[in-house]
């Protein structure tokens, strides 16, 4: 999704003007998107990306009421956060669970075609023989998620719950409610503030992480309390990039280091994925052989996913001049 463009905002602006004028933008690009989602039918290429782009408008207002909380009605922007972050979440899940197979497979056709894989003793060509099964198990597992999202999906988005949602953005396109003394402040002296301490948060985040192996070191084991410490960073990236953007600052940079934690997100399930399907009962040896070389590559990708990540935040400083 492309990033928002922003005129140059002086620290001396009314904080209520600038922070307004962003939320009315999102709301606009989401009430934007939710058209397009009508108009797509049974398009799902258009579907896709009516979908993405409701999500984007939606993480970006729930950030920005959560970073800025104190310039908005609080009570409004809690409500309408939580609901935003249902709506996303709900919609992300279809998404993901296509995109999580489509990875799988790709990683599977590469890995069985590729000579240098080890086979287990006595068992030649395992991984080949394997793949195919492998493969037609986790088709039946993800198709079967992605079919159960997609129906979760139509409920949400028919229910009287999202058409609520609906038109508290569409207030929102015209008019923010805004606390009536915070607002009235300078953005140096209010925004740029709260900006700082989101940033705070992700630095400390980043700071608690574990160390990055060497892309060369023996895959790890799957640890799920690793990667969800990854996760977080990733999400307090987000809320730290989107306070930049309200700001009107370039955010070239924490787009890209959010990319590289999408990559390790992507990974992460996607070697959960194969594990889940590896502990299916009464799989053949080798197709478990197969899931169990599909897990590692997976794991080897969060790793190098990792390693990236680290590379361009030091690039950058954790807290930025201003």
């Amino acid at each position: 999704m492309a990033q928002p463009n922003h005129d140059p905002i002086t620290a001396t602006a009314d904080a209520g003007d600038v922070l307004g004028a962003y939320l009315r933008s999102q709301a606009t690009a989401f009430l934007r998107g939710l058209r397009l989602h009508e108009e797509s039918g049974a398009d799902a290429a258009e579907s896709g990306v009516a979908a993405r782009s409701l999500r984007g408008a939606a993480r970006r207002i729930s950030g920005s009421l959560a970073t800025f909380r104190v310039v908005t009605e609080s009570s409004w922007a809690d409500g309408l956060r939580t609901e935003l972050v249902w709506l996303s979440s709900t919609l992300a899940d279809e998404h993901a669970y296509a995109a999580r197979l489509a990875r799988l497979m790709d990683a599977l056709h590469r890995l069985s075609g590729s000579p240098e894989l080890p086979a287990p003793r006595g068992s030649a060509g395992a991984l080949t023989v394997g793949s195919a099964r492998a493969g037609a198990l986790l088709d039946r597992q993800l198709t079967l998620a992605r079919t159960r999202a997609h129906s979760a999906t139509l409920q949400a988005l028919g229910s009287s719950r999202f058409h609520a949602v609906a038109d508290a953005v569409a207030v929102l396109a015209s008019e923010v409610p805004l606390d009536a003394v915070a607002a009235r402040g300078r953005v140096g002296e209010v925004l740029v503030p709260l900006a700082a301490v989101a940033e705070t948060r992700l630095s400390a985040a980043v700071s608690a992480l574990p160390p990055v192996g060497g892309c060369e070191a023996a895959p790890s084991p799957y640890d799920a309390d690793h990667d969800g410490l990854w996760h977080e960073v990733r999400r307090l990236l987000r809320v730290h990039r989107y306070a930049r953007e309200v700001l009107g600052e370039d955010v070239t940079r924490p787009a890209a280091a959010g990319e590289a934690l999408d990559r390790h997100r992507d990974a992460a399930e996607a070697a959960a994925a194969s594990a889940t399907a590896a502990r299916t009962p009464r799989i053949a040896p080798a197709t478990a052989y197969a899931l169990g070389v599909l897990h590692a590559d997976q794991r080897h990708e969060v790793e190098a996913a990792r390693a990236e990540f680290q590379h361009l935040w030091l690039r950058e400083p954790a807290v930025t001049p201003r």
